[in-house]
């Protein structure tokens, strides 16, 4: 059956101008780390990009190396955007990135300007596009010159294969060196991706307030704290979960009884707020403006309509606020 987008879908949705730039991203971006591999069932990531697209979601989150296998992510999204979004190319921001380990020898890792050029053009043959609207180097490179690295990003601008270009893991001192390479070269950092969450708040010590001054844009990758924030785990941990799964990035001993002590807590504000434990963690990221959009995860098209819902109350009362201090304190 042909798709035909849902005609409403920009009614509901939330788009951000990122940074200083003329971009705007919406709200939430749907990232395909996870779920649109090889071993997962094909037409069930097609409903989940479909129904993306049908909440507003404009931003389409990648990397060479997402799978499992690496580039597998890549290649399902191509055969998805043949079948379904061809005709809608302009209203869609897709990006990808490079940066880890992707194929054997020299040359297929970190941030060398061989490795970046080659791993571009790999990844726009999987996804049947002749650009992207964002490249990311995925991680910095402790060896190969950070001028060298931004070069990369820079000619892959003006060769017009990538509209903007972005970083990704870069702790502040780095991220403001990589910045301030590429004003120099006349090709500026659009934004910055970095892991965030009510968790994990690494970025507010410098970060955030670097982004802000240097009118680069922000969006938090796993701001859900790998699931724990969805509230699933409330109850122990669901046979069916990723916890109880052989997964490397959640596991039994990541769920301590004091950490779910505090997830009961956020819980109950979550409730009075009339939100799930999900749609607070979501609009706690995006409550102040600093961060332009937050990248989601699913595994099935319901979890993404309950993280859009968060867009409908981004407001804390700041006796909440206060709360939650208390709470993750």
């Amino acid at each position: 059956m042909n798709y035909l987008p849902n005609q409403d879908r920009y009614s509901n949705m939330q788009y951000n101008r990122c940074g200083k730039s003329g971009l705007k991203l919406s709200a939430i971006a749907l990232g395909l780390w996870h779920n649109f591999g090889g071993v997962t069932v094909f037409e069930n990531s097609r409903a989940m990009m479909r129904r993306a697209f049908d909440l507003g979601i404009t931003h389409f989150d990648l990397a060479n190396n997402y799978g499992p296998p690496p580039g597998a992510a890549e290649e399902n999204f191509g055969k998805i955007f043949k079948q379904d979004f061809q005709g809608y190319r302009d209203e869609m921001v897709i990006a990808t990135k490079a940066g880890y380990d992707m194929w054997p020898g020299p040359y297929g890792n970190w941030g060398s300007k061989k490795y970046l050029m080659a791993s571009l053009d790999q990844s726009l043959k999987r996804m049947g596009l002749d650009y992207v609207d964002i490249f990311y180097h995925h991680r910095p490179d402790p060896e190969t010159p950070l001028e060298e690295t931004m070069g990369a990003l820079d000619l892959i601008v003006r060769q017009g294969k990538a509209l903007y270009i972005g970083i990704s893991n870069y702790q502040a001192a780095e991220a403001k060196k990589a910045i301030e390479i590429l004003k120099r070269f006349g090709t500026p950092c659009l934004i910055h991706q970095a892991s965030y969450s009510m968790f994990n708040r690494w970025v507010e010590a410098e970060l955030l307030g670097l982004l802000q001054e240097e009118g680069v844009g922000c969006i938090a990758f796993s701001p859900l704290a790998k699931g724990l924030l969805t509230g699933r785990y409330l109850k122990g941990i669901p046979a069916d979960s990723r916890a109880a799964s052989p997964s490397i990035f959640l596991n039994p001993d990541d769920i301590t009884e004091a950490k779910m002590a505090k997830v009961r807590e956020l819980n109950e504000i979550a409730v009075a707020r009339g939100q799930s434990l999900a749609q607070m963690a979501l609009a706690w990221i995006l409550r102040d403006g600093k961060v332009t959009s937050v990248l989601i995860g699913a595994s099935k098209p319901g979890q993404i309509d309950d993280c859009v819902g968060a867009i409908k109350s981004l407001d804390f009362a700041d006796e909440e606020l206060e709360r939650i201090e208390k709470i993750l304190a």
